[in-house]
């Protein structure tokens, strides 16, 4: 298994929340995999580099609810994700 790095700085799991609701919503279903654009400090970016992000959910409950909120669309899923945040946890593949 790869290493993972939790990640816990609140700005960064700001975009990988809205990042999580916006693939939950175009797939249709809860993902367990996101990919966000490679963060560059220096220099010109490289859209095609993306970093890739394990989301655990740690209650089964919760990713059932999440799942119900999708078809209502991005302001119901994003405030089922605010609401159990403390249940899901963003870890960076190196």
């Amino acid at each position: 298994m790869a290493d993972r790095i939790k990640i816990t700085d609140p700005e960064k799991l700001a975009l990988l929340y809205e990042r999580f609701r916006d693939v939950c919503l175009v797939e249709k279903e809860v993902w367990k995999e996101i990919f966000m654009p490679r963060d560059v400090s220096q220099g010109p970016v490289r859209t095609n580099i993306q970093d890739r992000y394990e989301v655990d959910i740690d209650d089964p409950a919760v990713e059932e609810t999440l799942e119900a909120n999708i078809p209502r669309g991005a302001a119901a899923l994003g405030a089922a994700i605010q609401e159990y945040r403390a249940h899901i946890a963003f870890f960076k593949r190196v």
